[in-house]
């Protein structure tokens, strides 16, 4: 099939299978998408609300796109205010992580896919 149509809140959410749904959702939709070289995610944080963990791709480029609410992110030691439609290029080499305002915050997050490419950091920003 030359193209996929896939609704992003029917994919798995794997905040959910993971024991962090009290933070909100994270979906990775590539493989239901048959993408081969594009990686895309949906993330929904609740209101006040951080990630549990940072995260740093060894190769990816990534762009993060405020769909809804507002928050900030942490760029290695930098935080930075964000909103809706705020597009956010991170390079590979920078660890980050999202927080939700008060009216929670939704994200979509796409770049190139390379297989076990990330480097995670549960200590990256720790609660306040």
């Amino acid at each position: 099939m030359s193209y996929t149509i896939k609704n992003l809140t029917d994919v798995e959410d794997s905040a959910k299978k993971f024991g962090f749904s009290e933070l909100g959702e994270a979906r990775f939709a590539r493989g239901e998408l048959d993408c081969d070289a594009t990686g895309l995610a949906y993330h929904v944080l609740k209101p006040g609300r951080r990630q549990a963990f940072g995260h740093r791709p060894h190769d990816a480029e990534e762009v993060h796109v405020v769909l809804a609410g507002s928050g900030r992110v942490k760029l290695d030691d930098e935080v930075v205010e964000i909103e809706r439609l705020d597009a956010i290029r991170v390079e590979p080499s920078v660890m980050r992580a999202f927080e939700a305002g008060s009216d929670g915050l939704e994200l979509i997050v796409f770049g190139p896919h390379h297989e076990s490419d990330h480097e995670m950091d549960a200590g990256f920003w720790p609660a306040d």
